[in-house]
């Protein structure tokens, strides 16, 4: 579990900002959609620490806004620092992804 984890934390980024991709969103937005996608064992925990990180980082934009159910919310965007950090994720996810499935289809 502990193994899966720490691989699952270097990959998470990557698709963190491949979702904002699409359109500005908040954080439970985002951990539902990660959900959805097949990462069961996610967490708002788990996810808020990373946007906090990518927004110091300069990856990402947060906005507040108004909410319809209480709050207001934190919406996320990409910054053109943010784009070119999925291109590049989006490239080095490729390569590895190959050697990977080379070397366990043997």
């Amino acid at each position: 579990m502990a193994k899966k984890s720490q691989l699952l934390k270097g990959i998470l980024e990557g698709c963190i900002l491949k979702i904002i991709s699409y359109e500005e969103t908040y954080g439970y937005e985002i951990t539902e959609k990660l959900l959805k996608f097949g990462f069961e064992e996610i967490s708002e925990g788990t996810i808020y620490p990373l946007l906090i990180r990518l927004e110091k980082s300069g990856l990402l934009k947060a906005t507040l806004k108004n909410s319809p159910l209480g709050p207001k919310r934190k919406y996320y965007s990409l910054t053109v620092q943010g784009e070119d950090e999925l291109n590049e994720f989006q490239v080095n996810w490729g390569s590895l992804q190959k050697i990977v499935n080379n070397i366990m289809e043997g």
